[in-house]
């Protein structure tokens, strides 16, 4: 079944319930030679975006706060092609937030959102990262959707991140940004099924809650063993 569709069944089912995971371990997380994964932190998802996250601002200054800790940081940019699948507007008939079947599955559709090139797509200037190293770009096959900052919508094209942060050496990654239940709930999967150590840091992190979907995806990330933690139990 398709994440989009599990996600979706997860939460008609009425299953938000426990998240699984403790808050934290005991004592204070050291990200060592960790990497941190910034998701999508573009003006497209903050206040006055084309699919602006309610509280999306708020992670930056959380992120901020974590960045000097980790010597590795990792940024993905969601990068559409104007009239990208994912758009409701590609579409006759279909609205935001409605779904339609693509070769890959279940694709839920968006209003029109970080189109290449546009300052809609920018990376927040507000992030101050300055370890990071790597931008990963997403969605910009115009047939398929990318959630994830390892693989792309048909769990088969990737994006070579996995490769990149092995070949470094990194074992372990956080997860901060928007939107916890799609794109960061997706890079944090993937990168267990990639056999990294995973949390997500939770406040650092906001999310869209489409139809239950926000619970759905802490129960899967947990399911997965993905590591659910607060900033303040990183050591910084």
């Amino acid at each position: 079944m398709q994440r989009r569709t599990l996600l979706k069944s997860t939460a008609a089912l009425g299953f938000f319930g426990g998240t699984g995971l403790a808050a934290s371990a005991a004592g204070k997380i050291k990200p060592g030679t960790a990497a941190l994964i910034v998701v999508d932190v573009q003006n497209c998802f903050l206040e006055g975006g084309t699919l602006a996250v309610k509280g999306g601002a708020e992670v930056i200054p959380v992120i901020n706060r974590l960045a000097p800790a980790f010597e590795n940081i990792v940024v993905t940019q969601d990068w559409h092609t104007a009239g990208h699948a994912s758009f409701a507007s590609s579409y006759s008939g279909k609205k935001p937030f409605e779904t339609t079947q693509l070769k890959y599955g279940t694709q839920v559709l968006w209003p029109d959102h970080c189109v290449q090139g546009t300052a809609d797509a920018e990376v927040s200037q507000a992030l101050k990262l300055p370890t990071a190293q790597l931008i990963i770009r997403k969605g910009f096959h115009k047939d398929m959707d990318s959630y994830s900052a390892f693989e792309e919508a048909d769990h088969k094209t990737a994006t070579g991140l996995a490769g990149y942060l092995k070949a470094r050496g990194i074992k372990t990654v956080f997860v901060t940004g928007l939107a916890t239940d799609f794109c960061v709930a997706w890079t944090a999967m993937d990168a267990r099924k990639a056999g990294f150590e995973v949390y997500v840091v939770e406040d650092a992190t906001r999310a869209i809650d489409l139809n239950g979907s926000l619970a759905a995806a802490w129960k899967q990330m947990a399911a997965q063993k993905v590591k659910r933690i607060h900033s303040a139990d990183i050591e910084s």
